[in-house]
């Protein structure tokens, strides 16, 4: 038996998986998520969303994703870990992840191959394409001159792709050297973690969602604020280490995640810090 289902709840609460469903929309992933989707609407090119590990950008990606699902007019591609060898194996990947293939096979062939779908979609579909890359910081310089060459593809009026990037504070330091792809971003975000406040509002809303019936119950304040000294406002961390309560709470039976249990879990945890 699962932790979750022997107090009541339907899901678990505090998976790192970055499931929409769970995705607590913070002031800050709120503007974030509201501003990519206007940016994307209006066809604005390119939008960078840069943040520390475990800040939730890889859930932001998928809430903009499930805000366009099941629109037609919009057509989403995400690459998740674009880990590549080489500029070829990059526009390989794209080419096919667009459904494309040139009729030659140097790099040029599938750049322009790549443009022709852009054009064809934008044009003669009218749709609008996007595309998602999640860990952007592991773009080499001449990956995002292959992007950079992508936005060049525009009408009078709007950009053929719509790109956002997502990544880690380095990112900037490598877009920062590229003027070109710097002057083409629409927009800039930086996601901050939580403060205390919103650090207990997203723990009671992922009880909530996964079927809690008092959610404020659950985690008493002292708790919380041990938890958000702990994680520093990162969802993730914050996740883990409320994922780790729960099972505590089970295996003790008891009712309440108090600071006491908080404390002796990260207790444990400093055992691991070598």
């Amino acid at each position: 038996m699962s932790y979750y289902t022997s107090i009541q709840l339907n899901k678990e609460p505090f998976s790192t998986s970055p499931d929409p469903g769970f995705f607590y929309r913070s002031t800050e992933h709120l503007t974030a998520l509201n501003r990519l989707e206007i940016a994307v609407r209006l066809r604005r090119g390119m939008s960078l969303i840069l943040g520390d590990v475990g800040t939730g950008k890889t859930t932001l990606s998928r809430a903009l994703f499930q805000a366009f699902e099941m629109d037609p007019d919009y057509e989403f591609h995400m690459i998740l870990n674009p880990s590549f060898e080489n500029e070829n194996s990059f526009l390989v990947h794209l080419s096919k992840m667009f459904g494309v293939s040139p009729f030659f096979r140097g790099s040029g062939d599938f750049r322009d191959a790549i443009e022709k779908y852009l054009l064809h979609k934008n044009v003669d579909e009218q749709k609008t394409v996007v595309l998602v890359i999640d860990e952007a910081q592991k773009l080499s310089p001449e990956q995002l001159e292959i992007l950079r060459t992508l936005l060049n593809y525009e009408t009078n009026e709007y950009k053929f792709l719509q790109l956002v990037l997502l990544g880690q504070l380095e990112l900037w330091s490598q877009i920062r050297e590229m003027e070109n792809l710097k002057d083409r971003i629409n927009l800039k975000f930086l996601l901050r973690p939580l403060d205390e406040f919103e650090t207990g509002k997203m723990i009671r809303y992922r009880l909530q969602a996964a079927g809690c019936v008092e959610p404020n119950l659950m985690f008493s304040n002292e708790a919380v604020k041990l938890i958000y000294d702990h994680t520093n406002g990162r969802p993730r961390r914050i996740n883990m280490l409320c994922h780790m309560a729960m099972e505590n709470l089970v295996m003790q039976d008891l009712r309440v995640v108090d600071a006491d249990l908080i404390g002796k879990i990260i207790e444990e945890e400093k055992k691991w810090e070598w």
